[in-house]
């Protein structure tokens, strides 16, 4: 910035600084507590095999999942698993308990739920469902 003034450079910074604070704002917005299940798809993908599409994917300690959603909780009961954090990752098609990995739930259905244990991505199950369990979308705050 040859010739700029010190406003002009302070006018800038605080530009750059007020945009990378958007960036930031909108990303945690988009529930990235998350992310660390991404590390997990492949494991999940491969549970469910190629006929399959990827819906979302959560994070939660079992006492949320219990909250959450009781009945996908009692569905893992049978299932020992000492993680004390799992990742859901949820996909739709046509699932049979021939079809997938560790199967639980009802022998067919449109939904699949892969468990897995976090940060280790050790699958737990996969629970079939006609209906999702959880609500995968974001929503947004407005």
């Amino acid at each position: 910035m040859t010739g700029s003034t010190p406003t002009v450079r302070l006018a800038t910074v605080t530009l750059a600084m007020f945009l990378l604070a958007g960036c930031t704002a909108a990303r945690n917005s988009l529930g990235t507590s998350d992310s660390s299940c991404y590390l997990a798809l492949p494991s999940a993908a491969h549970a469910v095999g190629p006929h399959s599409t990827f819906v979302g994917v959560h994070q939660f300690t079992l006492s949320s999942l219990h909250q959450k959603d009781p009945r996908l909780f009692d569905t893992l009961a049978p299932v020992r698993s000492t993680a004390q954090r799992v990742c859901i990752v949820e996909f739709v098609g046509a699932f049979t308990q021939a079809s997938v990995k560790k199967p639980l739930g009802k022998p067919s259905g449109r939904i699949a739920v892969v468990v897995l244990e976090a940060p280790s991505n050790r699958l737990v199950g996969t629970v079939i469902f006609h209906h999702p369990p959880l609500a995968f979308a974001h929503t947004h705050a407005g």
